[in-house]
């Protein structure tokens, strides 16, 4: 295999799988590919997407039960348990909001245009709304949330909706950065086991670090409110508004664009 590095040519990483230049050339072809389904494969994939994050962040809110939110080695359990999510989209195959940051990868090569950016991200973004909240409502339902599950999930609300705005924003920020790392760290791998562990360890880190991830808030904040959390959509709004921009910059400022000015064709 070849070993010489450079935007142009070889393979830096010196590991089995696709050199940064190529898998530039892959999330833009997926990109092109997202923008062009459906309205209806997009709001099923879409819903889909919601509710595998949901059961991550489910999974999570059980690990987390009993423990104290600040424990370190209680963090990084959760985290792992939350990969879950992630793994569910990118193996199953769902079409998430905070992933899709990387389809600017494409605009800014003018393989799409603005408005089919814009008409994905929306209607991506409405039906992880829909599907995280559906899920929330179905744990809610099977009786889940209750003692010291429900106690762990109001409190997790509650302490998001607690963040000032510059907080929260930059959570978001650092956490888009690290969930679009694992994607296209996905795209480098050749198999499903590679994708899984490179979804591992920035998902892990993320979470352990409190970071703020728009879609999983959506199950987060509704199951919380439904365990009895104080805030309302006054605290919903104040929460989601930030974390939502800052996954934006993050995801494709902080990394689909520094990717494109560094392997950009």
């Amino acid at each position: 295999m070849s070993a010489g590095p450079g935007p142009g040519g070889g393979n830096p990483t010196g590991l089995d799988a696709y050199k940064p230049t190529e898998i530039l050339r892959l999330v833009e072809a997926a990109g092109v590919g997202k923008t062009r389904l459906s309205t209806r494969q997009v709001m099923a994939l879409a819903i889909l997407a919601g509710a595998f994050i949901g059961f991550g962040a489910a999974f999570f809110t059980v690990t987390m039960s009993g423990t104290e939110p600040g424990f370190g080695p209680a963090r990084l359990l959760g985290g792992l348990s939350f990969c879950l999510g992630l793994i569910l989209v990118v193996v199953g195959g769902a079409e998430l909001f905070t992933g899709n940051a990387l389809i600017v990868m494409a605009w800014v090569d003018r393989l799409i245009s603005t408005g089919a950016l814009l008409r994905n991200w929306g209607l991506v973004f409405v039906g992880n709304i829909v599907g995280a909240v559906a899920l929330a409502i179905a744990v809610k339902l099977s009786g889940l949330l209750s003692g010291d599950i429900a106690a762990s999930a109001a409190g997790i609300a509650e302490r998001k909706m607690a963040l000032p705005f510059v907080e929260a924003f930059m959570r978001g920020v650092l956490c888009n950065a690290l969930v679009c790392l694992a994607i296209w760290l996905t795209f480098a791998a050749r198999t499903v086991t590679g994708k899984i562990l490179a979804i591992l360890w920035p998902i892990t880190a993320f979470v352990a670090l409190g970071f703020e991830h728009s879609v999983a808030n959506f199950y987060f904040l509704a199951a919380g409110l439904l365990s009895g959390a104080d805030g309302g959509i006054a605290g919903i709004l104040r929460n989601l508004v930030p974390v939502t921009l800052g996954n934006i910059v993050g995801g494709a400022g902080g990394v689909a664009l520094a990717y494109w000015t560094a392997y950009r064709r």
